[in-house]
This record gives structure tokens, sequence and C-alpha cells, in this order.
């Protein structure tokens, strides 16, 4: 019998999935739950897997691996899409589908199956990170195949219990929510009306709004080597640690509560509110010690970059050669992203603490209004009329012009 990796999470969707490709397909099921440390209780879902009619339950950890491979070269890049997202689900996509592809060359299965709705973008992630690692694994999606005929929980629900499965699965109406390390994002209910605002009591998971954040400021300090993390308040940590730790500390401020109504790659505008604190202070960061170590041309150059690098990883492009290409810029630019950035949160704030680094190029004696040897006030003439003489040559030349229509 072939066999069909389904990527698992142990909720409603993905447990009606399991009889359904059974029966349709006939196939036999294996399922892989990702854990990118999306915080939920994994304990009992082999049992709930397999009573649903899987063969076999994969837990595989990726959170290390999403942290180090995905998120930093984001965050080395400075990539946000449409200035705002910081592309949680994005950036954890590739991850997934390069697991998924692992487990499937591991028990010879022929086909992947995925529960992202025919509207997201979800389902182009999957399918370009799976398509560019195993071109010849086919991919299955439910909700786009005419077959699947359900389209609510209660039919879900009802489906699962004409197949054997009673489970204690709800028809409870939420947000719908996707959660890692690096985030969790909410989509639904109030938000589905841009005239409404977010019932932020509601809804936030990882922190408060700044109204309800502490009335004291904190301080804390990030060293990076590199571009990359390596310590927190002087305590070095690996980066998924130091993205925990400033989870529950920016969350307990309000920061990096996000509202946004993006574009997404099926072309629709959807609207929803992104909690990303520690990854908000983490960009941040990284932001001020470029700003100290890094020139003026490649700043500018990085920024158009970073851009757009968002949108490809956004897209679903991660394994792609000018993803690559990208990417290999910004290792170059990070050599000497080094030293230590301290900050204050207050109340929805990342506020400058100073920063250092041994190699900033600032200079103190060519930024002071004090004239030293390195730099001549006079010098910045000759400069301005070079620098000007385009300007200069093309005013002239409109006067002359306006001069000859005037006689």
């Amino acid at each position: 019998m072939d066999k069909v990796i389904l990527a698992y999470s142990g909720g409603l969707d993905t447990t009606a999935v399991i009889p359904w490709l059974k029966e349709t397909y006939g196939y036999e099921v294996v399922c892989c739950c990702i854990d990118c440390g999306q915080g939920e209780e994994l304990d009992g879902l082999e049992e709930r897997a397999k009573l649903s009619g899987a063969s076999k339950l994969y837990i595989e950890d990726v959170v290390d691996d999403l942290c180090e491979n995905y998120i930093m070269p984001c965050v080395q890049a400075g990539a946000v899409y449409e200035h705002k997202y910081l592309m949680g689900t994005a950036m954890a996509r590739p991850t997934i589908a390069a697991k998924l592809v692992e487990i499937a060359r591991k028990e010879n299965a022929v086909a992947i199956c995925h529960g992202a709705t025919g509207k997201g973008n979800d389902q182009i992630r999957f399918e370009l990170g799976i398509k560019a690692l195993a071109p010849d694994i086919k991919v299955i999606a439910p909700w786009r195949d005419d077959r699947w005929g359900m389209d609510s929980r209660e039919a879900e629900i009802e489906y699962c219990k004409a197949h054997g499965i009673d489970l204690p699965f709800g028809t409870d109406q939420s947000y719908s929510r996707d959660r890692n390390i690096w985030h969790i994002s909410h989509e639904g209910l109030e938000l589905e009306d841009p005239a409404q605002a977010p019932n932020y009591d509601h809804m936030l998971v990882l922190g408060v709004t700044p109204e309800k954040a502490p009335d004291e400021d904190v301080e804390l300090s990030i060293s990076f080597e590199k571009g990359v993390p390596i310590a927190l308040n002087g305590k070095k940590m690996k980066v998924a640690d130091i993205i925990r730790e400033l989870n529950t500390i920016g969350g307990k401020h309000g920061i990096g509560i996000v509202d946004i109504v993006e574009n997404r790659v099926v072309g629709m505008k959807s609207r929803g509110v992104y909690e990303t604190p520690g990854g908000t202070i983490l960009m941040e960061a990284h932001q001020q010690l470029e700003e100290l170590v890094l020139d003026r041309d490649t700043i500018a150059l990085k920024l158009e970059l970073g851009s757009k690098l968002a949108s490809i990883v956004y897209e679903g492009k991660w394994f792609t050669p000018v993803r690559e290409a990208i990417s290999a810029f910004v290792d170059v630019t990070q050599q000497y992203v080094t030293g230590e950035v301290k900050l204050r949160l207050y109340k929805g704030n990342i506020i400058k603490n100073g920063t250092t680094s041994p190699y900033s190029l600032y200079s103190e004696s060519l930024a002071s209004f004090t004239t030293g040897d390195m730099y001549d006030h006079h010098d910045a003439e000759g400069f301005i009329t070079l620098w000007g003489l385009p300007l200069k040559v093309r005013a002239m030349r409109m006067n002359e012009l306006k001069k000859d229509k005037t006689k």
C-alpha cells in the first residue's frame, strides 16, 4: 500500500483528513507533527492519530533549525513584508516543507498532504517548498479537492463520528491562529471588518496592550556576533532561548503588536493581528547595531534587498537561486556586525540606550562641530560645486530656453 505523509497538528481539520485520505486515495497515512515552538501540548497526539486511522506519528522538533537557518537570515537582512509583517508564518513554512520531505523519503511515501486552504498563502509556501526539494512527490490539498465536501467544523465532526472517531472537538468559533517560537497570528471574528477595532482583551496571547503594560521601564542588552545574537543581559544563550526570553519580556511591556491589512499572494487582501514581541526587539537591536558599523552604500543596497527578500520569502520562494543570492550578499554584510545594543522597553516603545562595537565607523572627532585634522570645512565648497554641477547646468539651460521663447 502506498504511503502519504500528512502534516498533522492534532486539530479537527487534520484529524478529519486521516480517514478521508484512506477512503479517497487508499493510502496508508503517516502523520508528521512539526514542532516549531507553538507551545501546544503534544501529549496524546500519537494516540489521537492512531485512533483516527494513522499507522504512525512523527513528532519533529525543528525549533533550532527554524531559528538559526530561517529566522536569522531574515533578521540579518531586515526582511519585513509591507513594512510591518515580520513573517513568522512565512519563515516557518519552508522549514516544515523540508522536514515533511525528509520524512517522506524515509518512509518511501508517494505523496504529502497539507491542510492549508485554497485562499491563503500557506498552500503556495508548502507546495513550492515540496516542488523544489522533491519534484517527484505528489501533493494533496483536501481543501481544493472536490471530493472533500466538508465546509464547517460541524461537518468535520459528523464525518469523524461516522468513521468511528469520537474526540472532544467543539464547534466553538474563535480566531484562526498560527503560533510558533517567533510569533502568533490572529485572523477572523471582528478582524474581518477593517472598520472594527481589535478586541485585544479577548485576543492577545503573548502579551498585553501598551496601556496595560507596567508603569516602569525595563533595561536590557543584546550582544551580537556577526549579526547573530549570542547573549541576553550578558548571559550567553542560543538563538531560540534568546527569542523565548525576549518574548516574555516584550510581551509584558506591550511590544510588537501589529494590526495590518496585507496583500496575499493569491490576490486578495486580508487583515490580521500579529504578536511578535521578541522578534520586534531583536530586529530593532540588530538594525541599531548596523547603523553603527555599516557604510552608507551598503546600508542603502541592503534596504532594497531586504525588502526584496521579504517578498520572496512571503511568496514561498525560499528554495530558489535568487533567495540564496540575496542571503549570500547579506552574509558578507554581517562580518562586522558585532557588538552590544542596550535598550529600554516602556509601554510598547523600544528606546535606544547605547550601542557599542569594536567595528564602529562612528568618529566623534569627525561628527563633532570642532574642526579637526581629518576634516577641513573649506573642502565642502568644492565638493558641493561638483556635486551640484548637473543641477546648475540644467537650470542655466532652462533659463536660456525661457529667454529664447520670449524673444
